[in-house]
């Protein structure tokens, strides 16, 4: 494994913060590194692999796919294309009747912005506070945290924010000016803090007044993550656009957009993605979905979801604040810091995540067992035991 971690450390951008364990297999819940060493993945690459590492079917349709036909731009049509944009529809909350394919979640959300402001003919975006919506120059700008956006402001200008789920302070905020508002049904980076379903639909009724867009970003609450197929479905609230992303595509790089009727019709021209809509995506992101059809991986992310909640909440541990979610989308609130407790869950063999300087945040594959989850609240029972014991509730974490 070190040869792995000294090449990969000689060549790379530096941009991510590395921990020393450098994975080469994978199947199902479970991930193997270079040494041989097994452990359960509770991060499913930041919630990628919903349908599992590796799923038979998506493998499949990728092999198939592969020796079929690898490029084709959308200046033509396609058959895996046209099958999947079908397919999305399909499984869409109802009133989104179009698709825009692209390559990730936050090319997904610039395209929704421009796509507001094209429609509006308005400037100015709404978003909150713990939001994260990506990386790039609009996404970025319209994500909270100062520690991702100050080194590369000036951003895109017009972008201000308001507390998730305080309706008062969202009704003002949204003006003659507001082209969207963008949010997320439940916030990933910021917490795991799901939207209160009354924010989400005065939200939406505030929009449909005031003449914004409503953009609400599912790329990671996307794809039965939430124990539906989107989390906005929780709130019976039908955004503008709503942006997908990590669990599409099975695996392999892919992002998408729902376009609703409010959206004007788009102009060949407006936008537009070389890669967008490449068959082999399509391919195995048609066969995803129909993974998620044939194992029932949506209805499995809401009863595994509500059982893993429960072990947690009846480990009644004193550091633990909090436990929330939905589905198999789920964050352990701290009185303390989490770093050095995803070190000590990392060492027995389950990688998870951090949602904030607090917060263990858990993104297992939606084909994780009863009995696997049973593993998993083990491991972070005695690690969180561990730790509490040896260190003060102060403890000041570090990268892992």
């Amino acid at each position: 494994m070190n040869q792995i971690l000294e090449q990969e450390n000689r060549t790379t951008s530096g941009v991510y913060g590395k921990r020393e364990v450098a994975l080469v297999r994978g199947r199902g819940v479970r991930v193997w590194d270079a040494d041989g060493r097994e452990y359960i993945d509770c991060s499913a690459g930041y919630g990628v692999a919903n349908s599992g590492h590796c799923h038979p079917h998506v493998v499949a349709a990728i092999q198939a796919q592969a020796e079929t036909l690898l490029a084709s731009p959308e200046f033509v049509y396609n058959d895996k294309r046209a099958a999947l944009q079908e397919k999305l529809v399909s499984i869409l909350p109802e009133g989104l009747e179009r698709v825009y394919l692209c390559n990730s979640g936050a090319e997904a959300n610039e395209a929704a912005l421009k796509f507001a402001r094209l429609s509006t003919g308005r400037t100015e975006v709404v978003a909150c506070f713990k939001g994260f919506h990506g990386r790039t120059m609009g996404a970025l700008s319209a994500t909270h945290k100062s520690q991702y956006k100050k080194p590369f402001e000036p951003l895109v200008p017009g972008f201000k924010h308001v507390p998730f789920n305080n309706l008062e302070k969202m009704a003002a905020a949204i003006t003659e000016q507001t082209a969207a508002v963008i949010l997320e049904a439940v916030q990933g980076e910021g917490g795991v803090n799901p939207a209160d379903p009354d924010f989400l639909r005065g939200v939406r009724r505030l929009c449909d007044e005031r003449g914004a867009l409503l953009i609400i970003d599912e790329v990671q609450t996307g794809f039965g993550r939430t124990g539906r197929w989107f989390a906005c479905q929780h709130s019976d609230v039908v955004p503008d656009l709503l942006t997908m992303g990590k669990g599409l595509g099975g695996g392999v790089p892919m992002g998408a957009v729902g376009i609703g009727v409010r959206v004007q019709k788009l102009a060949p021209g407006t936008h537009g993605s070389t890669f967008g809509g490449n068959p082999l995506i399509c391919a195995a992101a048609l066969a995803n979905i129909e993974a998620f059809e044939q194992d029932q991986l949506v209805e499995r992310s809401a009863e595994i979801g509500r059982y893993f909640q429960e072990r947690l909440r009846a480990l009644n541990l004193p550091v633990i604040r909090d436990v929330r979610g939905l589905g198999l989308m789920i964050g352990i609130e701290l009185k303390t810091r989490v770093i050095p407790i995803l070190k000590e869950v990392q060492a027995h063999g389950v990688i998870a995540m951090p949602a904030g300087a607090t917060v263990l945040r858990l993104l297992p594959p939606l084909v994780i067992t009863r009995a696997e989850v049973d593993e998993v609240v083990e491991v972070i029972h005695e690690a969180i035991k561990k730790i509490t014991d040896i260190r003060p509730q102060t403890t000041v974490g570090g990268s892992l």
